[in-house]
């Protein structure tokens, strides 16, 4: 099996999350709305962001629709306490795990989507140890343009679990710089040698060019 796009909720969900953003005079980037988007589109059902103290709660709210939606499962891993009062004061009815990446991630099984920022020094132990489902899942991380300097030579086969199967990315120039990357289902055992070989491509973030390789 894999996942399926439903255009439907993807709109609902985009709309929806405008309207929030208009009611609440909001004037932040697309960053919300996209991922509403993506997340319903796909028929996320247990979507995961990892969020700390002092983010905006906007990308929180998008997803929490797309969920309504979908009638899925949002969940927000943070690293302490802190953060937890602070979002739990705007996201009352999402559920909330505080602990380290390795810990909290491994009580979810079949991840759908996954939202990490990438101002968190433990975004890629948070990729990594994601147990994601069988069907697929779509990965997304927001402000890569702020890490800059060492972002110019990411590559999602080194942030994943060895054997993870990229099928596509894309970086896309939405708030602070989102890429996003979606993962095939499983078809076999992970990492067998009889897997098919898979062209890739990848964008460098500063130049824009474009690379295309073969794994």
């Amino acid at each position: 099996m894999k996942l399926v796009w439903s255009p439907e909720l993807a709109s609902k969900a985009y709309i929806d999350t405008v309207k929030w953003k208009s009611d609440e005079k909001l004037k932040e980037s697309g960053t919300a709305e996209f991922l509403a988007a993506m997340a319903a589109g796909w028929n996320a059902k247990l979507i995961v962001e990892a969020w700390s103290h002092g983010a905006p709660i906007g990308t929180s709210i998008g997803l929490a629709i797309a969920a309504r939606h979908t009638c899925g499962r949002h969940v927000c891993v943070v690293p302490d306490e802190r953060s937890r009062l602070e979002y739990v004061k705007s996201m009352a009815e999402t559920e909330v795990i505080v602990g380290e990446a390795e810990e909290v991630m491994v009580a979810l099984k079949g991840v759908n989507f996954v939202v990490v920022d990438c101002r968190r020094k433990d975004f890629a132990r948070v990729l990594r140890v994601a147990r994601l489902s069988h069907e697929g899942a779509v990965l997304a991380c927001m402000n890569a343009l702020q890490r800059s300097n060492t972002f110019s030579g990411f590559r999602w086969l080194e942030v994943l679990e060895k054997g993870t199967r990229v099928v596509r990315s894309v970086f896309m120039p939405v708030g602070q710089g989102l890429d996003v990357a979606y993962v095939g289902s499983k078809g076999g055992t992970r990492g067998s040698k009889k897997d098919p070989s898979r062209w890739i491509k990848q964008i460098d973030q500063e130049s824009g060019e474009e690379h295309i390789f073969r794994r």
